[in-house]
């Protein structure tokens, strides 16, 4: 058993290509293989969003804090709390972030399959993310 501190996963500011406004991102495992598993805290100030992606094995996303919306390709901007779990099937293209007035922390966990764990795509438009929510 490995006891992996907290120095060596220092908080880190995601890349601007891939998101729209302030995220910050704090790794929690990327397993060596043969496991699979990569998971994250990632914190989204007020309005802050991903680009739409896929992950080709899904991706967990489990709300520990604020309010956020998720968006699977076709469906509604669904509304996300604190204890929420959302399920996001493999290669399903889709984003996720904070609402436009709360900051939202999730803990992102997927899988590799070997080469990649996720597949980054366009910025979600502001006419996109202002799309009212589904409680």
């Amino acid at each position: 058993m490995d006891i992996i501190p907290p120095s060596k996963h220092p908080s880190r500011r995601v890349n601007p290509d891939w998101f729209t406004g302030t995220v910050w991102q704090d790794p929690i495992v990327e397993a060596p293989p043969p496991a699979r598993i990569r998971a994250a805290r990632v914190a989204f100030e007020p309005g802050a969003r991903t680009n739409w992606h896929t992950h080709p094995l899904g991706q967990t996303l489990h709300v520990v804090q604020g309010i956020g919306h998720v968006q699977r390709e076709g469906g509604p901007v669904q509304v996300i709390r604190a204890g929420d779990t959302v399920w996001i099937p493999p290669n399903e293209r889709h984003w996720h972030g904070a609402s436009p007035t709360h900051g939202m922390v999730h803990i992102a966990m997927h899988e590799t399959d070997g080469e990649k764990h996720v597949t980054w795509m366009e910025p979600v438009t502001d006419e996109q993310y202002a799309v009212q929510p589904t409680a």
